[in-house]
């Protein structure tokens, strides 16, 4: 087979260990899975009725324009409907954006380390990448502006950032915005943007308005707790959104998805509920990491990054023993650290007495 080249360099994406594994592999009752950053109360109840109403069945293709959900994203967002594009996940979007834009003869920048799926998809396109390194845990912005040249189809920002936690600040983001390019797309990935409480973000949506060449990306897998249904969205100007279309697959959103992120929406108590749970669980990590003396990434998201200050992989598996999977730094570009999913109260319990006992012995 004449494989591409770069696709003999890359592995698939590594996926936490499965709760199910672990228990056979380790001989235990209960685990708690804090990996993936998941929503540890689950999803709206509204989104669980729509779901049993699924009025076309299983054997009819969903609708390819994702008419309902776009209606009522489009007034939840008061954007226009020709403003949305839909994926099976942010991935799925960022995939599409790469397809669209990457070539052998382009190049894409973005931060060091950040969301690994904007390297992997420029390198299955054959795309130079490059990589600017955090600072502090931030985005270096005038280093990634300093990148920049004739080449350069695409500018990933992910804020707040994955593994980091950390965001980019209002004032930071639109200099940024302003010197960049209008011919190079810059997209602003906000996964965990419902979590965020910085009096200084800013308002993205506005900003595509003033900013032809950005498009917003966003999630149901994080706050609104849909992650098994796959389904994100982007938000753009118009001329952006006609561009992409081409190139995104057809019936790319599942039904059921569709039908649980419309009443999703609906539920402004679950997602502020929530909101307010995920900022009583940081501040129970943030504690035990100044009780320890372990340095830490604020965070704007629903997960944390400790840095243990020995092999991310040892603490990875020593949780793993006790119970509790999280995700080792090693994979992330912090080797020495752990990122961990914040819980309920008790998951968060349970995982800090077990790090702490874990930190004690080793």
């Amino acid at each position: 087979m004449r494989w591409k080249e770069q696709l003999l360099t890359l592995t698939p994406y590594q996926p936490g260990k499965s709760i199910e594994s672990v228990k056979k592999q380790y001989n235990l009752e209960h685990i708690v899975k804090l990996a993936s950053n998941e929503n540890p109360f689950g999803c709206s109840k509204q989104a669980l009725a729509a779901l049993q109403s699924n009025p076309a069945g299983l054997a009819i293709y969903p609708d390819g324009y994702a008419t309902n959900l776009r209606e009522t994203l489009s007034a939840f967002l008061q954007v226009e409907e020709e403003e949305l594009i839909f994926g099976n996940g942010s991935d799925n979007l960022i995939q599409i954006i790469s397809r669209a834009l990457l070539h052998p003869d382009a190049n894409t920048i973005m931060a060091a380390p950040t969301f690994s799926q904007y390297k992997h998809n420029a390198v299955i396109e054959g795309a130079i990448c490059k990589e600017v390194p955090l600072v502090n845990g931030d985005h270096d912005l005038d280093a990634m502006l300093a990148a920049i040249d004739e080449k350069t189809n695409i500018i990933w920002l992910c804020s707040p950032n994955n593994p980091t936690g950390t965001y980019i600040p209002e004032n930071k983001l639109v200099a940024f915005l302003e010197k960049v390019p209008a011919d190079i797309l810059v997209v602003l990935d906000e996964a965990y943007y419902e979590y965020v409480i910085a009096e200084d973000y800013y308002n993205s949506i506005d900003l595509t308005r003033g900013f032809a060449n950005l498009i917003v990306l966003r999630t149901f897998s994080k706050i609104y707790g849909l992650a098994a249904l796959r389904i994100g969205y982007g938000v753009a100007n118009r001329s952006i959104i006609k561009a992409l279309e081409p190139a995104r697959e057809p019936f790319n959103v599942n039904s059921l998805g569709q039908l649980a992120a419309s009443a999703a929406i609906e539920d402004k108590e679950f997602i502020n509920n929530c909101k307010e749970k995920n900022r009583q669980g940081l501040e129970q990590f943030y504690q035990f990491c100044t009780k320890n003396g372990l340095e830490y990434y604020p965070s704007q998201t629903n997960f944390i990054l400790i840095d243990c200050k020995m092999d991310g992989n040892k603490v990875f598996q020593g949780l793993m023993e006790k119970g509790y999977i999280v995700r080792s730094g090693n994979a992330l570009g912090f080797p020495s650290a752990v990122r961990i999913t914040v819980g309920s109260l008790e998951q968060n319990e349970g995982v800090l007495r077990a790090l702490g006992e874990f930190l004690a012995q080793n």
